[in-house]
C-alpha cells in the first residue's frame, strides 16, 4: 500500500539530483530531503508516510522544506523520482572546529577593540549587546557558570544523544566569547544553547539543520515577543564538506532576519570546499594569532569574509572553569559576539557582516600569511575609530 501510494505521486519525467558527500563523513543509510518550495502540505504528508521509516527531522523554514532520516536505496529513487522533490543529499559528519589546548592569556577582545596589536585592555561601548539574543550552535552550554550571570539558556537538542547538556565544553567556550562577562565581546547579550554536536564534538547534517530549523522558529517567537528587541545573532563554530542541504538552511536562517558567523575550518584549505563556511550570505571568519598572522590551520581564500583571534582564546569551560584553545571556531564568536554589540548599538541585521567588514583594521594581518583571494580585514569594534 505505501509503495503504490508513493508511485502516484512519480511522475516519470522527472529526476531529483542525489547530492552525494566524501565517503568517510557518510553516515550510511541517512538521507536528507529538500522538498520544493511551493509543495503543498498533503502532498508533503503523502511523501513522508509513504516510507517505511519515521523521519528523525521535519524542517519547516521558510526557503528549506523538507526531512531527513533512514530510506532505502529503493525510498531514495522512488523519490527522486518525484515531482515534489528538490533534492536529496546523504547524510554526513560534521565537526566542532577547534584545536589543540593550550596555556595562555586572552588576548583577542583587546585585539579586536584596538587598531594596533599587543592590548590587553578591552574598550567597549556599556551597551554590550544589552537587548539582543545569541544562538549558540554547538556541543551546548553549561549555563550554570557565573560567568552568565543567569543570561545563558539551554534550549534544545538535535545530536541525538538527548541530553541537554555540553558534554564537551566547546559549545561553552564559545559561548563564553560571544557574551560571558570577562571573555565576552557582548557582555550583556542572551545566550541560548542549541545542541547539535554531541559530547565527543561531532555531529550530523540532518542534526545541524534541525538545529538551524528550531532557531528560525524560536527567534522568530522571541522577537515577536518583545524578548530580543535589537536582534539577533547566530554562531556555528562547525563544519564538515561542502553540503548544499547545510548551505541552503544557513541561508534561510540569514535571511529570516538572523545574523550568521561561521568558522572558515581548520583544514589549511579553501573555505569553499566546506559547509557552512561556502555559504555566500553568511559571515566566515578566519583566524589570526597574536603576533596578526593567519595561522597555518585557518582556512582561507574569497569566501572568508573577516579574520578574528583564534589561537590560545581563553573562555569558560565546564564546571565553572576557563581553558585556553585554538581554532577557526574561537574567531567565529568573536565576530557573532561584535555583531550582537553593533545590534545593541543600532546597526542593521540586514547588512551587518558588510558593517563588521568596512569597521575592520585593514592591512592589519601579514600578507605574506596570506593565500591569494583572502581578505585583510581584522576584525574591531569600531569604539574609537
Amino acid at each position: 500500500m505505501r509503495y503504490s501510494v508513493l508511485l502516484a505521486l512519480l511522475p516519470a519525467a522527472f529526476a531529483a539530483p542525489l547530492v552525494k558527500v566524501k565517503r568517510d563523513d557518510v553516515i550510511e543509510g541517512k538521507f536528507i530531503v529538500k522538498l520544493v518550495g511551493d509543495i503543498s502540505t498533503f502532498a508533503e504528508t503523502e511523501l513522508k508516510n509513504s516510507l517505511t521509516s519515521t523521519p528523525d527531522h521535519e524542517y519547516t523554514i521558510p526557503g528549506f522544506r523538507g526531512f531527513a532520516g533512514s530510506l532505502s536505496s529503493e525510498e531514495v529513487a522512488q523519490l527522486q523520482a518525484s515531482s515534489q522533490v528538490e533534492y536529496i543529499e546523504q547524510d554526513a559528519k560534521v565537526y566542532s572546529s577547534a584545536l589543540v589546548e593550550q596555556e595562555g592569556a586572552p588576548w583577542g577582545l583587546g585585539r579586536i577593540s584596538h587598531r594596533e596589536k599587543g592590548s590587553t585592555t578591552y574598550l567597549h561601548d556599556d551597551s554590550a549587546g544589552e537587548g539582543t539574543c545569541s544562538y549558540i550552535i554547538d556541543t551546548g552550554i553549561y549555563t550554570e557558570h557565573t560567568e552568565f550571570q543567569g543570561r545563558a539558556t539551554f534550549l534544545t537538542d538535535s545530536s541525538g544523544e538527548g541530553k541537554l547538556v555540553d558534554g564537551n565544553g566547546h559549545g561553552t567556550h564559545v559561548a563564553g566569547t560571544v557574551g560571558s562577562a570577562v571573555y565576552g565581546v557582548a557582555k550583556k547579550t542572551k545566550l541560548f544553547a542549541v545542541k547539535v554536536l554531541t559530547s565527543g564534538g561531532s555531529g550530523s547534517t540532518s542534526g545541524v539543520i534541525a538545529g538551524i530549523n528550531f532557531v528560525v522558529a524560536d527567534a522568530r517567537d522571541r522577537k515577536a515577543n518583545g524578548e530580543c528587541p535589537k536582534g539577533v545573532v547566530s554562531n556555528m563554530s562547525l563544519g564538515g564538506g561542502k553540503s548544499a542541504s547545510v548551505n541552503s538552511a544557513s541561508a534561510a536562517l540569514v535571511a529570516s532576519g538572523v545574523f550568521l558567523a561561521v568558522a572558515a575550518g581548520n583544514s589549511g584549505d579553501d573555505s569553499s570546499f566546506y559547509s557552512p563556511a561556502s555559504e555566500p550570505t553568511v559571515c566566515t571568519v578566519g583566524a589570526t594569532t597574536v603576533n596578526d598572522t593567519l595561522i597555518y590551520w585557518s582556512n582561507y581564500g574569497v569566501g572568508v569574509d573577516i579574520l578574528a583571534p583564534g589561537v590560545d582564546v581563553t573562555s569558560t569551560w565546564l564546571n565553572g572553569g576557563t581553558n585556553t584553545i585554538s581554532g577557526t571556531s574561537m574567531a567565529s564568536p568573536h565576530v557573532a559576539g561584535l555583531g550582537a554589540y553593533l545590534l545593541g548599538l543600532g546597526a542593521d541585521v540586514n547588512t551587518l557582516c558588510e558593517t563588521i567588514k568596512s569597521l575592520a583594521t585593514k592591512d592589519a594581518i601579514d600578507p605574506s600569511t596570506l593565500p591569494a583571494g583572502t581578505v585583510n580585514l581584522l576584525a574591531y569594534n569600531g569604539v574609537s575609530a
